[in-house]
């Protein structure tokens, strides 16, 4: 991984555009190829983003941009899109890369797990016609639980929590935005599933278009036989 601290602008042109005047940023280069651009703030979410596959060219700049300050040109280029991320860096503060190796993974605790594996085996928990695709399906950013496809075949990504808070609807927002990026996968809806989801969290899903569903975990461990309940 090459961490790049520098006064810098970044532009995304392709299919939105964004552009990010000139402040001071860490640019991260992983080593799968992709490039996220983060600020001191804003928590763990990067500014703007380029997932792979792409491909980093180091330019000169023109005459012009040299006279505006610009040292070095990024431009960052989707495979498949043809997106462009470019990085116009003024002045490199501080520029390190390191070796990190393999990684594990998330290890999630045991319920979590548990949970995942078996609405994997009861995918129809998530409506008539819906089919699983994968577990654990990567993203630049970390696996989303579940992709799955709905009786349309669109695809639907599922994030699982034992108790679903506000974090855990940022987080499966953040995939969705990435995912949605994918015209593999796009249009992407997302399902926000827990054993308990407190308001506050099902308010701030609802309002962003994800659907929340309660997973009643004894009754897919088949556990509870809800026949015989008198309540």
């Amino acid at each position: 991984m090459r961490l790049v601290i520098a006064r810098c602008s970044v532009d995304y042109a392709g299919r939105l555009t964004a552009h990010l005047p000139l402040a001071t940023r860490l640019l991260m280069v992983k080593g799968d190829g992709s490039l996220l651009v983060h600020s001191d703030g804003g928590s763990y979410k990067p500014l703007n983003w380029m997932s792979p596959p792409c491909t980093l060219a180091t330019l000169e700049p023109d005459e012009d941009q040299r006279e505006a300050g610009i040292r070095e040109l990024w431009k960052v280029t989707h495979t498949k899109t043809a997106d462009q991320l470019i990085v116009s860096i003024h002045e490199v503060l501080h520029d390190s890369a390191h070796e990190l190796g393999a990684d594990p993974g998330l290890q999630k605790d045991g319920v979590e797990a548990h949970l995942q594996k078996l609405l994997a085996e009861q995918i129809e928990l998530l409506g008539e016609g819906h089919r699983l695709v994968r577990r654990e399906y990567m993203t630049a950013i970390g696996p989303v639980d579940i992709l799955a496809t709905d009786a349309s075949g669109a695809s639907v990504a599922v994030e699982l929590k034992r108790r679903g808070d506000i974090d855990g609807v940022e987080q499966l927002t953040r995939y969705l935005e990435l995912m949605n990026r994918d015209p593999r996968l796009a249009p992407v809806r997302g399902v926000f599933a827990a054993q308990e989801i407190k308001p506050q969290a099902r308010m701030l899903a609802e309002d962003r278009g994800i659907r929340c569903l309660v997973l009643d975990y004894d009754a897919m461990r088949g556990l509870d036989d809800s026949d015989s309940r008198l309540f």
